[in-house]
């Protein structure tokens, strides 16, 4: 229910808590009769299955606020159903504090060779998500700003005594040397999560999912997201920008989005060492995505210097 805050959980034993989602999605008042539920793997903070009932499908996604992640429920159900009514995310049918449910997307859900391949669709898509969201967004205006998270997420990091502590102030000064050089762009509505999994094609449109970080800020961090996320190149990336902005951006544009590219992996590396504190998601190895993102950061910190300049 919107308006609820559900505290984070502790860490508990995944297939204690696998049976114990499966008995409430079976609690849940929506169904027609009985029904059958299979989990749906693949995600790196929550747990989620897929439910049939009455020759329907349905994704039923368990996520709790977290605070430490800027996380909260209710703005996503909001931004979950904004994006529905804009036309770029499936219905959601149903919530109640730490549940979604939404409707059964059954297509290809993207990885990055996809996103590569249909990079002039998601460019499209994007500009239509940046030009159309915010009329349908209702509530408090939630800001998200890389380099804010960035700072915030080094204090959360330093309080927990994380193995990477050490580390923070080097992080600290690259964000800041990083968005000094953002170029002033319009405040829009953004999605903010633009991993590859996080696009779905069903054979004739695209989706989008996945809106816990949704809220207002610039374009550029979702440009930065959808081409480090998906390994661009640099002609693939400056194709991509041509793209959406319309024409061949210029030099500012393309330093500010590069040092976006960096920002972004740093939070992403930096998202994974908040989480191996506070998160336990079946399956997921949060070590080993902090040193993916860490060694993806290194790469991008090279071309960035390459061109621009160290840091």
């Amino acid at each position: 229910m919107p308006g609820a805050r559900v505290p984070a959980p502790d860490l508990v034993d995944p297939m204690t808590q696998s049976s114990s989602q499966e008995a409430r999605i079976q609690s849940l008042p929506i169904w027609q009769g009985s029904v059958d539920i299979s989990p749906l793997h693949g995600g790196l903070s929550n747990e989620s299955f897929v439910v049939s009932d009455a020759g329907q499908r349905y994704v039923v996604r368990f996520g709790q606020d977290f605070p430490f992640h800027h996380v909260y429920r209710d703005r996503e159900v909001m931004a979950t159903r904004a994006a529905h009514a804009a036309g770029f995310a499936p219905e959601l049918v149903h919530s109640e504090p730490g549940v979604m449910v939404s409707r059964f997307i059954d297509g290809k859900t993207y990885d990055e060779a996809d996103v590569q391949d249909n990079d002039e669709e998601i460019a499209r898509l994007l500009r239509r998500f940046h030009e159309t969201m915010a009329p349908h967004v209702s509530g408090a205006g939630f800001i998200f700003w890389v380099f804010h998270v960035i700072r915030d997420y080094a204090k959360t990091l330093a309080a927990g005594n994380s193995r990477m502590s050490d580390k923070l102030p080097r992080y600290l000064e690259l964000a800041e040397a990083l968005e000094k050089v953002q170029a002033p762009m319009p405040i829009v509505y953004g999605h903010h999560d633009l991993l590859p999994a996080n696009f779905i094609h069903d054979g004739s449109r695209l989706w989008l999912i996945d809106f816990e970080y949704a809220g207002f800020g610039t374009a550029m961090f979702d440009l930065a997201g959808v081409t480090s996320n998906a390994g661009f190149d640099h002609d693939q990336t400056e194709e991509f920008l041509t793209r959406y902005v319309g024409r061949i951006p210029d030099a500012a544009l393309l330093q500010s989005h590069a040092a976006m590219q960096c920002a972004s992996l740093l939070r992403e590396a930096m998202w994974s060492m908040v989480s191996e504190l506070h998160l336990n998601a079946p399956g997921v190895d949060y070590v080993a995505y902090t040193t993916e993102n860490l060694e993806r950061l290194g790469r991008s910190l090279v071309a960035y210097q390459t061109a621009y300049g160290k840091v």
